[in-house]
């Protein structure tokens, strides 16, 4: 089964959105390649642009590995623990 790029990076948008310290600035689904953009509401520099490759892996912009399409939520949580912000 092929992977659904674009309903795994909102689902991935849903959960990050879903932590308190966390606004979701912008998912770009028709970007090459789509990317879901989230910031730390309390900081303009604490901010990361997100993917999910083809093998379902969620990866910052810088590279990191945050979790697959298989555990979303602990995808978000690693994200919001970078980006210093509180458990949803």
């Amino acid at each position: 089964m092929m992977l659904d790029t674009a309903l795994s990076l909102e689902r991935f948008a849903w959960c990050a959105g879903r932590h308190a310290d966390l606004s979701v600035q912008n998912v770009a689904l028709a970007s090459e390649p789509a990317y879901v953009s989230v910031r730390n509401r309390f900081s303009a520099t604490l901010t990361e642009s997100v993917t999910c490759a083809e093998d379902g892996s969620f990866v910052t912009s810088w590279g990191y590995r945050l979790g697959t399409v298989d555990d979303v939520e602990g995808a978000a949580a690693r994200l919001a623990f970078l980006l210093a912000a509180l458990p949803a």
